[in-house]
């Protein structure tokens, strides 16, 4: 999810700077909500478990967009299904670029021994060099975004009316432990926040293991209000344009915040913004990291997958105080 939300800023501006140009996003159909409303962009769902599934899906693929006339493709994915497509397009004449991970640089950063530890290009930079290797230009320095969104009645009905509030999101999860802030801390985190009356904080998960999770943190707090499972997807970016501020784990949720011009915290454990991930257009300081002194393997992975023996209390050296004053 944080990797196609991580496109959307390039998307957004490679548009309004190439007027003339018009892009077709190509991804599962869950995410075409992130795209909705940028101007020539359309969206094609790939039906990954059905006609798309496998080898002779990835053919077919290629013989749908193919029909769609396009001149050029940016891979901004690449992984073994879209290096299949760009290579059959590439094959046809047409021009083709890809983004480089950097995963030597990344490798280097996350290395138990001789570890290189200084940041590397982040991701949203290297999707601007593939549409550069397509001859295009692209400028993020003035980013635009877009309006706060009108929320629903059926969205009103959770959230009520916004008045004189700060409105808080807070997405304690991520895909790996080792990037989760402990759930005792955060519950004190949310204590702190929803003891002043002018702010409401909301929750966002999935999943019903996550949900009596957050339950938990909203138990007897009535500005506290868990939205998971309560809104789709749509519904759930509607409300992230509105909050002043989204604290998150290093995961999809910073990013859709952030796609969406949204103040950021974010926690760092066995992962670091170094490695590129950090969210677009967010300052440094807002990234909260591990104590690298007492913990200097730091980063020790990527996405947070590599588990080392004696970090799993890495996230704990971040204070609670250090999480609200932050906020």
């Amino acid at each position: 999810m944080g990797d196609v939300a991580m496109t959307v800023p390039v998307i957004r501006a490679f548009v309004a700077q190439n007027p003339n140009v018009k892009i077709t996003v190509v991804s599962r159909p869950f995410f075409k909500p992130f795209f909705d409303g940028i101007p020539n962009v359309d969206f094609f769902a790939v039906d990954v478990k059905g006609r798309h599934k496998g080898f002779p899906g990835l053919l077919k693929l290629y013989s749908d967009l193919k029909e769609l006339n396009i001149d050029a493709v940016a891979d901004l994915h690449n992984v073994l299904r879209s290096q299949v497509i760009r290579t059959l397009f590439a094959l046809s004449g047409k021009k083709m670029a890809f983004t480089d991970k950097g995963r030597v640089e990344k490798s280097a950063l996350t290395c138990a021994e001789n570890k290189i530890f200084k940041p590397i290009k982040s991701m949203v930079e290297r999707h601007v060099d593939t549409f550069k290797k397509l001859g295009f230009s692209v400028d993020l320095s003035n980013p635009k975004f877009p309006q706060k969104a009108i929320l629903s009645a059926e969205i009103l009905k959770i959230t009520e009316e916004k008045a004189n509030q700060k409105w808080i999101g807070i997405a304690p999860f991520a895909q790996y432990d080792s990037k989760v802030y402990p759930h005792d801390l955060m519950q004190k985190v949310i204590d702190n926040l929803a003891s002043k009356s002018n702010n409401k904080i909301f929750l966002f998960g999935g999943g019903n293991k996550e949900i009596e999770i957050l339950n938990s943190f909203a138990n007897g707090k009535e500005n506290v209000i868990n939205v998971a499972g309560k809104l789709k997807l749509q519904q759930e970016l509607d409300l992230i344009s509105n909050l002043d501020v989204m604290l998150s784990m290093d995961s999809g949720n910073a990013h859709i915040a952030a796609m969406l011009g949204i103040k950021v915290i974010t926690l760092w454990g066995a992962t670091h913004p170094f490695a590129g991930f950090a969210p677009f257009n967010q300052p440094l300081k807002n990234c909260l990291v591990s104590d690298r002194e007492k913990y200097p393997k730091l980063p020790t992975s990527v996405y947070g997958n590599k588990k080392v023996e004696g970090y799993q209390d890495a996230m704990r050296t971040i204070s609670v105080e250090e999480v609200v004053e932050k906020l």
